[in-house]
């Protein structure tokens, strides 16, 4: 694997001036970023950027969805030596007020009405908290009189030289990402221009991506998947990608075709549409050569399906996470099928051990924890304690799951410690939910765990203790927490009323017995 020496800006004005009318990044609806329109409107963005006072080592962050002006924002943001914070749009007051907060954010892009939701005033409302946040920039917003910067706006040509380039340090920290943990708060994952691009690159030779690969992306680029593997990707290899704002499996059936998209890096749930889609309208989708997936449990006869009904798709599970991104690259020939569906992939380029409770390294197949070192390892979190606690004096850092190494060189995942539902891809904490819930005047007591769902591989669950013999339905449930300021996608969808919690000796709720009861509720039909 190549050591590159060149950031994302400097790929991108390379590219304007060799292939300027080349397509980067397919978009739905047919007008494609192209190398030379999204160089120049960052170069202006950019300078737009240096005149609000913005420097080298500021944190600036978008929570848009994949549309095209993420591209810009990205590499006006490497340009002057910005690090950019992406945040997922369905984040409300709660998340976003303690993200923008804890990055120290001094600029942030924002939709103006965007599903529903009204995102200016929803910031109007975390302002006052947010006394290092100078600038609020609308996207795709019409003038108003009361509205933020216009994106449009700053992007208008200035026929003028170039901005001021920051010279350029692949070791500096390029994008800082909030991943859900086990204490509630959101841990800020710091990872450099190189430990990016050695994730990238991972991806680039193990699924041997080059010329005429086009890379389907319907995962959040505000994740770091969509991240890397939408926005990225294209500028560091000769692989486009093609942006989905939303999945629909209908329109990413006709979108692969329309674009001849060859693969997908996704979460398990639209891997299984797809199949779905695929069996009952008789597609086989030749282009597409393979689908990597994970962030959810991954059934293996879903892997075999997929085999049969598309022409050239391998699909395969991958394993990774914010702070250590794709660990695995999965298995691409037709002999490895089995591995393919039994396995979480194969390690590339990463050192991985697995211990047990005392830190002592476990001989090949025993289940333990899983711990990595590699060059694609996040810096460490925005809190030191935190990476501390993280990443040990040898380098490796602790992933919180539990697993083995096969003979094979495969990773097997088979349970975690960390108190994470992973919910289509998103990592949730049962912390934060239970943080809010005991918020509630009458509940006693809450515990968040997580439960099989047929579409998302996991959803929420909450057991509640009751004050005063009280009831509580889901929709009253899901009243309070909307007016608490946390994100839909976090609420339960299954209430259980329960006496008392079962504990530990030492007082700490046994989630486990939890997921064994609400597993063989829902496998009982009730």
């Amino acid at each position: 694997m190549q050591l590159r020496t060149k950031n994302l800006a400097d790929f991108a004005q390379e590219k304007a001036i060799s292939s300027p009318n080349d397509v980067v990044v397919y978009l739905e609806g047919g007008e494609h970023i192209r190398f030379g329109s999204i160089f120049e409107e960052a170069m202006a963005l950019a300078s737009s950027l240096s005149k609000m006072g913005l420097q080298a080592g500021d944190v600036i962050s978008f929570q848009l969805p994949n549309w095209r002006e993420t591209v810009a924002i990205d590499i006006a943001a490497v340009w002057l030596g910005l690090i950019i914070n992406p945040v997922i749009p369905i984040y409300r007051d709660r998340e976003l007020a303690f993200i923008l907060a804890d990055s120290r954010s001094r600029c942030l892009f924002i939709p103006g009405v965007y599903r529903g939701h009204n995102f200016p005033e929803m910031i109007d409302r975390l302002l006052p908290q947010l006394p290092n946040l100078d600038h609020v920039i609308s996207v795709r917003q019409g003038p108003t009189a009361d509205s933020p910067s216009r994106y449009e706006d700053l992007i208008q040509p200035t026929g003028s030289s170039l901005p001021i380039k920051q010279p350029t340090d692949m070791e500096a920290v390029k994008v800082v990402m909030y991943t859900s943990g086990t204490t509630g708060r959101a841990k800020a994952v710091k990872h450099s221009h190189r430990s990016l691009a050695r994730a990238i690159d991972n991806g680039i030779d193990g699924w041997g991506l080059g010329a005429g690969d086009v890379m389907l992306m319907p995962s959040p680029v505000t994740h770091i998947t969509g991240f890397a593997n939408g926005i990225e990707l294209p500028f560091l290899s000769d692989c486009k990608t093609a942006f989905m704002e939303r999945w629909d499996v209908n329109k990413a059936a006709a979108y692969i075709e329309e674009v001849g998209a060859t693969g997908c890096v996704s979460a398990t749930p639209f891997l299984q549409e797809l199949v779905e889609k695929a069996k009952r309208d008789s597609l086989d989708l030749p282009t597409l050569r393979f689908f990597a997936c994970g962030g959810a449990s991954v059934p293996p006869t879903l892997i075999s399906d997929a085999h049969q009904v598309f022409a050239n798709c391998r699909a395969f599970r991958v394993y990774g996470c914010t702070e250590a991104p794709l660990i695995t690259v999965g298995w691409l020939q037709p002999e490895e099928e089995s591995l393919a569906a039994t396995t979480d992939g194969r390690i590339s380029n990463w050192e991985v051990i697995v211990v047990d409770d005392e830190g002592n390294q476990l001989t090949q197949g025993a289940d333990g924890e899983i711990l990595v070192k590699g060059p694609a390892l996040m810096l460490g979190y925005g809190e030191e304690e935190q990476t501390r606690d993280a990443i040990d004096s040898n380098g490796y850092f602790s992933t919180g799951d539990i697993g083995h190494i096969t003979t094979d060189g495969a990773i097997v995942i088979t349970d975690r410690k960390k108190d994470i539902i992973i919910r289509g891809g998103e990592n949730i904490s049962a912390r934060e939910i239970e943080d809010v819930l005991h918020q509630h005047q009458m509940i006693s007591e809450a515990a968040v765990v997580a439960m099989p769902h047929e579409r998302l591989g996991e959803g929420v669950c909450v057991y509640l203790v009751m004050r005063d013999a009280a009831g509580m339905s889901l929709p009253e449930l899901q009243l309070f927490l909307e007016q608490s300021g946390l994100a839909k996608q976090k609420w339960p969808q299954r209430i259980e009323l329960c006496d008392v919690l079962e504990k530990t000796a030492s007082g700490k709720v046994r989630k486990d017995v939890l997921r064994k009861k609400v597993t063989a509720l829902i496998g009982s039909g009730n």
